[in-house]
């Protein structure tokens, strides 16, 4: 295969995956790492893609914001392999039954996951601003959960703004599993509207543990607004295609990570 095909395939693949690494694609295509990383340099000179640690992502990646339904389609296996890892982080573990601890659920598909993971016999106070993670909980009898209000974003179905930073300001749960759009150790967390990452901040400051469900897909993406710090986070839980030296150099900096 010629270069020129080469890179107009890892750019599908890009555009697909919304993220592509050095590594799987040297095996893919059967070429060595540093071919790989030319291909990418020259797609980033290009203006086709934007390189990020271990890879590329598509251009316009940073400040383009899929919907819903495009994001939760998108490492739709690891989001579930994550969500469902994420129930031994409920208070009392097991599921949260026969817990009356607290837990904030922040918007986003990978939390709305573990939301329809979280059994009808458990006994949690559960809040959330994500109206798909509400819906899912509503008819669990065992839960008081708090809907916070706030402005709509449409494009994540996540209550913003003030109402919402209010409603937060007066919480102190146990544990909050947070969603991020991009996650790196020099990048910190970020996500592509400064509203929710107001919101995102709050959540941080209102639980006493945080953990982090994010797609390694994420890793080494960064978006306009930045929200906190990876050591802002207690735990990571991912999947296995965040390398083993990304996950150590993670754990180092002080935040467990669970590969799931």
């Amino acid at each position: 295969m010629y270069a020129p095909e080469r890179q107009q395939e890892i750019l599908r693949l890009a555009r697909e995956g919304g993220r592509v690494d050095v590594l799987s694609l040297a095996e893919e295509f059967q070429v060595t790492a540093e071919t790989v990383r030319r291909d990418l340099k020259a797609l980033d000179r290009a203006g086709l893609v934007r390189r990020v640690h271990g890879g590329a992502i598509p251009a316009g990646r940073l400040d383009f914001e899929p919907d819903l339904a495009e994001r939760d389609a998108v490492a739709a296996d690891e989001k579930q392999r994550i969500a469902r890892a994420a129930l031994a982080e409920l208070p009392g573990g097991e599921g949260g039954i026969g817990s009356s601890g607290s837990v904030i659920l922040d918007a986003g598909t990978t939390a709305a996951r573990l939301a329809a993971e979280i059994p009808l016999e458990a006994e949690l106070t559960v809040v959330t601003h994500g109206l798909p993670v509400a819906a899912r909980l509503a008819d669990h009898p065992g839960l008081t959960l708090h809907l916070v209000g706030g402005r709509i974003r449409h494009r994540t179905r996540a209550a913003v703004d003030d109402w919402a930073l209010r409603a937060y300001r007066e919480i102190n749960a146990d544990v909050l599993f947070l969603a991020t759009n991009g996650f790196s150790p020099d990048g910190g967390l970020t996500t592509p509207d400064l509203a929710e990452a107001a919101v995102k901040r709050a959540l941080i400051a209102a639980a006493r543990r945080v953990v982090l469900l994010a797609d390694s897909a994420k890793y080494g993406q960064q978006h306009f607004a930045r929200f906190g710090e990876l050591s802002d986070v207690d735990l990571l839980i991912t999947d296995t295609g965040l390398s083993p030296d990304d996950a150590l150099a993670i754990e180092r900096a002080g935040t467990e990570v669970v590969r799931a």
